[in-house]
């Protein structure tokens, strides 16, 4: 995989900020779990189930696999706990207001990563 977010095809240079998207590597992005989702996996347990909800979601969307029909790898599903949860990553312009011009270019566009149970899809 090329580090340079400017190098390759178009597909591949959004796949990649993509890619840093999730990895919470990219400063400008938004992450966004459903209230939905966080209640699911942290349960009664309060702040302290929350907080270690969302490290587990975290970590499982920044550790998840791509198949060949997500070349831009910016929709996926994991477990955690035993609950199936969604991921998408979604392009804006600078000011969240309209859809991104230009994916590609990272100065265009603030990606804002969306994690979900299916229901709330």
């Amino acid at each position: 995989m090329h580090k340079n977010p400017q190098a390759g095809s178009r597909t591949e240079r959004i796949a990649i900020l993509n890619d840093r998207c999730r990895q919470g590597l990219d400063r400008g992005s938004r992450t966004v779990i459903t209230r939905n989702c966080l209640a699911r996996l942290a349960g009664e347990g309060g702040l302290v189930a929350e907080l270690l909800a969302q490290a587990a979601i975290m970590a499982a969307v920044r550790g998840a696999s791509f198949d060949r029909d997500s070349p831009e790898r910016d929709m996926g599903s994991i477990t955690v706990r035993e609950v199936k949860i969604l991921f998408k990553i979604d392009y804006y312009d600078e000011n969240l207001e309209f859809g991104s011009e230009d994916p590609a270019d990272a100065a265009k566009t603030t990606r804002v990563l969306t994690i979900m149970l299916p229901e709330d899809y």
